[in-house]
C-alpha cells in the first residue's frame, strides 16, 4: 500500500449520504461492481460520463495498492422499452425487428462500438465483463431461492418480487430517498398490474408472449429474466455476496438499485455493498439529453462533429479533460464552449507534459526557496484526489504546477529557487498524476491534421493579404495549405471555409 493513511480515502456513499473513510472487507483485495451499457445503440455521452467516472476510481485504487476485481456487465436482454412499468418490447429484440437481424448480432455490433469508444476515452477494460444472456440459469436459481424465502410469488408464469411482504422487515427507498406510498399515489395502471399484489412489485422473471424473440426455459414456463435480477446475479457471482463498492449513473438509483438491495437481502440476507457511488448526468447547453430534442450526441458523432448542434470535431482526450474538470458527482452541461475551453485547458496541460525532461534546477544546494511550495502542491494533489476523488481540484493544483513548469522552461525562475529533489518529485507527481491517475494522454494528429485555430489564423491573414490586394501571399497561403491536403473554399458571401482532404 503507498501510505493511505496519510491520506485516507473518503467516498461519499450515496447510501449513507456522507463521506466515510473506505474500508475494504478484505484487504487488499477490493470488489467493485458497475452496472454496465445495455447494447442496442450508439455509445453516447452518458456512457463517456460513467466509463470514465468508474476508470478514473479503478486506477486510483490500483495506484495505493488495492488489487482490484473491477466487474462491469453486459445487459443483453431484460430491460423492457418502458422500465419502471416493466412493459413494451425489449430493447434489443425491438432493434433486431426493427433491423432485421438476430438479437445477438445487435448485441455484438454495438458492444464492440461500446468498447472502441471507451478505448478512445482511454478507460481501461473491467477484469470481467459479463453478460446477461450468458448467466441465465443463475438467475433462475437466484429467483427460486427468493422464492423460497418467501418474498416473491408466481402468477401466470411471471414471478414479482413482493414489496409488501418484504417491508414488514425491512425498509425500502434508503438508497434514493423515495417513499414508496408517495409512488404508489401517484401510479397509473398498466398493462401486467392485474398479476401483481402492488402496482410497484417488480418482475424477477417475465413470461414470454408468443412474439417475443429472447427466451428461455424455467420452471415457470419459457420467458426471460428481469432487468434488476441480472446484476444481482453477476455482482455476487463473481464479487461474493457482499462486496466493497457497487457504482452506477445516478438515474439508476431508482428502481434499479433499490431493487438489487431488496433481492440480495432477499436472498442472501444482506446488503450487496458497503459503498454505494453513483455519477452525475450530463446536460445540453442545459437541457436534459434526449433524442427527440435533437441534441443526443454519440460518441463517434462528437469524434466526428457530425451533428448539427456540434461546431466541429473534438477528439476523445478533450471529452475526458472536460468530464475530468468537474467532481463525478456533479453534473456537467456540454456546449461547444465548454468543449473549446477544455481543448485549451488540455492543450496546456499536454504542453506542460511535454517540457518536463528539459527542466533542469536552478540551485546546486539541498534546498530551494521554492521547494516547499512545491511540495505542498504535490502533496496536495494527494488530498484531493483522496477527497472522493476530486478531480476538478486535481486539475487546479496541477495548473499550479503547470505555472512553475512554465516558468522554469522559459528561465523566468530567480536562482537557487528549486532544488534537484524537488523538481524530480514535481516531474514524478505531474506523470504521475496527469497519466496514471487521470488518464490523459498525447493525442497523436495525422498527417494531414493542423490545429482548428491555426487554420483560422492562417485563412484571416489570406483574408487580410486580399483585402490589401497582396494576392501574391494570399495564393501562397492557399497553395501552401492545400499542399498539406487543406482545401481553402471561397464562398459568395465572402466567407472561406475549408475541407481536409482524406489521403
Amino acid at each position: 500500500m503507498k501510505d493511505p493513511q496519510r491520506f485516507p480515502l473518503r467516498i461519499f456513499n450515496s447510501l449513507s449520504r456522507e463521506k466515510e473513510i473506505f474500508e475494504p472487507i478484505k484487504p487488499p483485495f477490493v470488489g467493485l461492481y458497475v452496472c454496465g451499457p445495455t447494447v442496442y445503440g450508439d455509445p453516447h455521452l452518458g456512457h463517456a460520463r460513467a466509463g470514465i467516472t468508474f476508470d478514473l476510481i479503478y486506477r486510483y485504487l490500483e495506484h495505493v495498492g488495492y488489487k482490484v476485481r473491477y466487474v462491469r456487465n453486459i445487459t443483453d436482454v431484460g430491460h423492457l422499452e418502458n422500465e419502471e412499468e416493466e412493459t413494451g418490447e425489449d430493447k434489443i429484440a425491438k432493434k433486431a425487428r426493427l433491423e432485421e437481424l438476430e438479437p445477438m448480432e445487435v448485441v455484438q455490433h454495438y458492444t464492440i462500438k461500446y468498447h472502441k469508444g471507451l478505448d478512445a476515452l482511454n478507460c481501461k477494460r473491467p477484469n470481467i465483463e459479463p453478460t446477461a444472456s450468458g448467466h441465465i440459469i443463475e438467475q433462475i436459481k437466484l429467483v427460486e431461492r427468493i422464492l423460497e424465502n418467501g418474498l416473491a410469488y408466481e402468477v401466470n408464469g411471471n414471478v414479482y418480487f413482493d414489496l409488501g411482504t418484504y417491508r414488514k422487515s425491512n425498509s425500502y427507498g434508503d438508497l434514493s430517498g423515495k417513499v414508496l406510498e408517495d409512488l404508489q399515489a401517484g401510479s397509473r395502471q398498466t398493462e401486467g398490474m392485474e398479476d401483481k399484489k402492488s402496482p410497484h412489485d417488480f418482475a424477477l422473471w417475465k413470461k414470454a408472449t408468443p412474439e417475443h424473440i429472447m427466451r428461455w426455459d424455467s420452471p415457470w414456463g419459457e420467458g426471460f429474466p428481469g432487468w434488476h435480477i441480472e446484476c444481482t446475479t453477476m455482482s455476487t457471482k463473481y464479487l461474493g455476496k457482499r462486496f466493497d463498492i457497487h457504482g452506477g449513473g445516478l438515474d439508476l438509483q431508482f428502481p434499479h438499485h433499490e431493487a438489487e438491495i431488496a433481492q440480495c437481502r432477499g436472498a442472501h440476507g444482506t446488503d450487496p455493498a458497503n459503498y454505494w457511488i453513483h455519477n452525475n448526468m450530463i446536460t445540453i447547453d442545459g437541457a436534459k439529453m434526449s433524442k427527440s430534442a435533437g441534441n443526443f450526441i454519440t460518441l463517434d458523432q462528437l469524434f466526428s462533429g457530425d451533428h448539427s448542434y456540434l461546431n466541429r470535431e473534438f477528439s476523445p482526450m478533450v471529452v475526458r479533460f472536460l468530464m475530468l474538470q468537474s467532481h463525478y458527482r456533479s453534473k456537467i452541461d456540454f456546449s461547444n464552449e465548454a468543449l473549446e475551453a477544455a481543448e485549451k485547458g488540455y492543450h496546456k496541460m499536454m504542453n506542460a507534459l511535454e517540457v518536463l525532461d528539459e527542466l533542469s534546477a536552478s540551485s546546486s544546494g539541498t534546498s530551494g526557496s521554492r521547494d516547499h511550495e512545491i511540495d505542498d502542491l504535490c502533496e496536495r494533489c494527494y488530498e484531493k484526489m483522496a477527497d472522493d476523488f476530486n478531480t476538478a481540484q486535481v486539475l487546479a493544483v496541477l495548473f499550479e504546477l503547470v505555472t512553475i513548469i512554465n516558468a522554469l522552461y522559459h528561465n523566468q525562475v530567480e536562482e537557487d529557487a528549486i532544488s534537484a529533489t524537488a523538481l524530480e518529485k514535481m516531474k514524478r507527481t505531474f506523470r504521475l498524476f496527469v497519466k496514471d491517475l487521470l488518464g490523459l494522454k498525447q493525442e497523436s494528429a495525422s498527417e494531414n491534421r493542423v490545429s482548428e485555430e491555426l487554420i483560422q489564423l492562417l485563412i484571416e491573414i489570406r483574408a487580410e493579404a486580399r483585402a490589401n490586394r497582396d494576392f501574391r501571399t494570399a495564393d501562397k497561403i492557399r497553395d501552401d495549405l492545400g499542399e498539406m491536403g487543406i482545401v481553402l473554399k471561397d464562398e459568395k458571401s465572402g466567407k472561406t471555409t475549408y475541407e481536409i482532404e482524406k489521403q
